[in-house]
């Protein structure tokens, strides 16, 4: 993997990540679009590490809500109305909204990797996600916050969020979409989307660094991946930012009519 290969593909993870349109199967399209021939092995450590570049994203972007979410759960968790609390509701949430993308992930790894760089796989993904959103906006009432969330809808929202395994299931679309389901508003789906990416990205991350040292010509590979890191923490807080201040005006639509005329595409030329 080459340096412009790393930008081109960390700017494409920063955008897609958090645009409800697939960071996995726009990574797994580039290469193949491109022309690029990158070991499988690398593209697949390149692409979840690289994540952790938008977990940053995430992080900075919210880290007022992060903070108080952390110490005033640390403060009132032990009370006897501890979970009362917004804050202490809202880690339990995050904290259950995870536990399905992280058991069906390791139970079933080696299928999701067999399925990384299948075009026609991601193409019908893709078409699946822009389902999802149309369905969303047609039906979500969107008259909750997302501070309304019970632990059982956050079970239900984690469990979208372990689509996004599959490479063309966008994790941002599946979880604002399950959230938008249950009648969130579009702004207040996608904060609780982003905020309950973070336990999940982070595990991920630290689980495939442990493969790293399996890699080929490793220390070849180091560059590109910080370089690619750090290109998507940048354009991922500003996806960020633009897609929140984007979702208070305008609806899915858009994103869902794209992911069809891409899924299309794919499967006409493939």
């Amino acid at each position: 993997m080459t340096t412009i290969q790393a930008i081109i593909l960390g700017i494409i993870q920063g955008i897609t990540e958090f645009l409800p349109i697939s960071s996995t199967g726009h990574l797994v399209l580039a290469p193949h679009l491109l022309n690029w021939d990158i070991p499988k092995d690398q593209l697949f450590v390149f692409d979840v590490l690289v994540q952790m570049g938008t977990l940053v994203a995430v992080i900075l972007y919210f880290w007022k809500d992060l903070h108080s979410i952390f110490t005033n759960t640390l403060k009132n968790i032990s009370k006897p109305e501890g979970f009362k609390h917004p804050n202490v509701r809202l880690a339990i949430n995050i904290l259950f909204a995870s536990i399905p993308a992280g058991l069906i992930g390791l139970a079933f790894k080696d299928k999701f990797e067999s399925t990384f760089d299948n075009l026609s796989i991601t193409a019908i993904f893709l078409f699946v996600t822009a389902l999802l959103l149309f369905i969303a906006e047609k039906k979500g009432k969107q008259n909750r916050e997302f501070e309304d969330i019970g632990f059982w809808e956050a079970i239900g929202i984690g469990v979208f969020q372990a689509l996004a395994l599959f490479p063309g299931i966008s994790r941002s679309g599946a979880t604002i979409s399950s959230a938008m389901f249950r009648h969130l508003k579009r702004p207040a789906a996608a904060r609780f989307s982003f905020l309950i990416s973070v336990p999940i990205m982070l595990a991920a991350g630290l689980y495939t660094s442990m493969g790293l040292f399996e890699i080929a010509n490793l220390s070849s590979f180091i560059g590109p991946m910080v370089i690619g890191f750090v290109t998507s923490a940048i354009v991922g807080y500003l996806a960020i930012r633009w897609l929140i201040n984007f979702l208070s005006s305008y609806p899915l639509y858009y994103f869902s009519i794209y992911l069809i005329v891409l899924s299309v595409s794919i499967l006409l030329i493939n």
